[in-house]
Parts: C-alpha cells; structure tokens; sequence
C-alpha cells in the first residue's frame, strides 16, 4: 500500500474526493481484479483509502462526492440555437434571391454557419475538456462530409449517368441537385445534441455517486449510452421529416442518419478527451465518400473501367444513398464500439485534467 500510495501520491494530493482517485487509477488500467490484490473488494474501496492515508488540514474530510451536478446554462443553450437559426436564414436567402446573387450568399451563409458550430461547440457539454492534444483534421473530415451530403449524392449520381453536365445551381432540381434538407436538419440537430451530451454527463454523474464498483458503474453507463444515441436520431427523424416537408425536397433518412449518429458519437468522443479515435475514423468515412465519384471518374480512363465496377456494383441496385449510408454508418459502429469501451468507465466522467 505504501508504494502505491507512493506512486500516485500527486493524484491522491491534488483529489478533491475519493472518486477523483478511484477515476484516475482507472485511467491508469486498475480494475476491481487489481485492488483485490491490495486487500480491497474494488477500485472505490481503495481510493478511500488512498485518500484517507495521504495527509491533509486538520479539517474533517468531505464525504464522498463526485462534484457538482452539470448544470444547464443560458449561453450554451442559446449558442446550440445558432447553427440552425443561420443554416435557416442562409436556405430562406437562397430560396428568395436572384440566380446571380446565390454563390455570394452560400458562401457567406457557409462562413456564417462554421462560425456558428464553432461557437456551439466551445461552450456546455459539447465542449472539448483539457487533457488531450488536438486534432486538427477532425474539424476538416466533418466539413468534408457535411459537403458530401449537400453535394455528394447529386454528383454520384451525375457522373454514373455520364455527366456532370454542369455546376451545382443550389436547387435539388438542377444539373447538380443539392440536398438542402438533411444538412440543414442537422444544424439545427446542434440543439438536441447538446441537451443528449447533457443527459449523459448528468446520468453519469449520477452514476458516480450511486456506484461501488467500475463493474457496477460501466453496466449502468452501457444503457445510458444507447438511450442517449436513439433520444437523438428520434430528434434528428422528426427534424428530417420537418425540413423535407417545408423544402419539398427527400429527407434522405439513410444518409442523414448515419451522418448523424456518427457526428454525435464523434463529438462525444472528443468532449471526453478521446480525440484521435473519431479523426481517424471521420477522415476514414469521408475518404471512402470522395472515392467513390472518382473511382467512376477514372473508370472513364482508358483500359481503367475496373475501377468503377465496385460503385456501379453498389449504386445500381441500392441507388447512390447507399455509399453514404455504409460509409458513415460503418463509421459509425466503429466509434459506438470505441465509445462502449471508454465512456462507460468512471475516467471519462471525472473532473480530471483541470478546471474549464
């Protein structure tokens, strides 16, 4: 005991509680098998002790808890009602100006709406905590496919019948279509993300203070994981169905779904210091969209018409939805794997890392 207190004597120092211990031991791959070996029944049991052993003020030491609830916050929630409010402005100019004025306004409406995330993204429970190094491309790979389902579908589908013949006009009918609807469904999906990432943070925290074990913790972190996914795509359904019907246009469900949970996930992923895992498989997801227009593209080339038989194997049958569908949902089942492993377990949730 003397050596691992010895060992971990910085974190049991700087620990507001024992909890704060149990996490980081946790972090450092102990498990209730491990403190067994230390004469303890599970990893909480031991932190108590670690905490008890390391010496403190005089003053009588707090009782157990895992720290303040997360609380709801008037400028987060405002900042998740800004991406959908400027993605809508943006959709209404378009649909109101001339022709000749639309690049213009997509492109400021493109600026104003990254900008908008960005802010969503800085504040409340969507917010990336301390702990780990950025990853820079993961912000590029979710503006790749967010381009994709704007503009992805209509060029597959162009260039399987031979073309295209033109620039995108911003109209689901032209030479190009776009797919205003699903991207603009998920803007505004910014809102219910949040208040899903807030639901998991509250659940956990109460997870925390009710649980005497990583076992007892990690089974009940499993369902809330799920519940908070499905409340989700529940949310993102009826803002699909809402869009399309006002936009006239197909609400794309597959494609958007996918995207969806995959973008969450990605983000939940992020928030909880796990960075490297969603830019891998974000930059994945979006490699394998962009490659299927050019695999058929280069299948033009002489003698190369066996690059665009694995497309067209697909596309022909199941319609172009289907590469962004397995794409992101691939993805997708990666990252809720991942996500199964790592924020199901006390660490993730603990106020480690520093103040934000």
């Amino acid at each position: 005991m003397k050596t691992l207190l010895h060992q971990y004597r910085e974190l049991c120092e700087r620990a507001v509680d024992p909890l704060e211990i149990a996490a980081g031991l946790e972090s450092h791959g102990f498990t209730d098998r491990s403190a067994a070996r230390y004469r303890h029944r599970d990893v909480f049991s031991l932190a108590e002790e670690l905490y008890a052993r390391v010496p403190r003020d005089a003053d009588p030491a707090p009782e157990p808890t895992p720290g303040p609830a997360p609380r709801i916050r008037t400028d987060w929630v405002l900042l998740t009602l800004l991406p959908g409010a400027v993605a809508s402005g943006t959709v209404a100019g378009l649909r109101l100006v001339p022709g000749t004025a639309r690049p213009l306004l997509a492109l400021g409406g493109l600026l104003a709406v990254t900008l908008a995330v960005r802010a969503a993204l800085g504040r409340g429970p969507l917010a990336a905590r301390p702990g780990a190094a950025l990853r820079p491309s993961a912000p590029v790979w979710t503006v790749c496919l967010l381009g994709y389902a704007l503009l992805g579908d209509g060029l597959l589908d162009a260039v399987v019948g031979g073309g295209p013949d033109g620039l995108p006009t911003g109209t689901p009918d032209g030479p190009w279509p776009t797919a205003t609807a699903p991207v603009l469904a998920l803007a505004l999906a910014c809102a219910p993300a949040a208040w899903c990432a807030h639901l998991l943070d509250l659940g956990a925290h109460r997870r925390l203070a009710g649980s005497r074990g990583l076992e007892d913790f990690t089974s009940g972190a499993r369902p809330l994981l799920f519940g908070v996914l499905a409340l989700y795509l529940a949310a993102l359904t009826g803002l699909l169905a809402l869009t399309g019907a006002v936009l006239h246009e197909d609400p794309a469900y597959p494609q958007a779904l996918t995207l969806g949970a995959l973008l969450l996930l990605a983000r939940l992923l992020t928030a909880h210091r796990h960075r490297h895992a969603p830019a891998v498989i974000l930059g994945a997801a979006a490699a394998a969209e962009v490659a299927a227009p050019a695999l058929v593209l280069s299948g033009r080339l002489p003698d190369c018409g066996f690059l665009a038989v694995p497309v067209t194997a697909l596309v022909d049958p199941l319609g172009v939805a289907v590469i962004p569908a397995l794409s992101c949902g691939c993805a997708a089942l990666v990252l809720l794997a991942h996500a199964l492993r790592t924020l199901t377990r006390a660490a993730a949730h603990a106020p480690l890392g520093g103040p934000e």
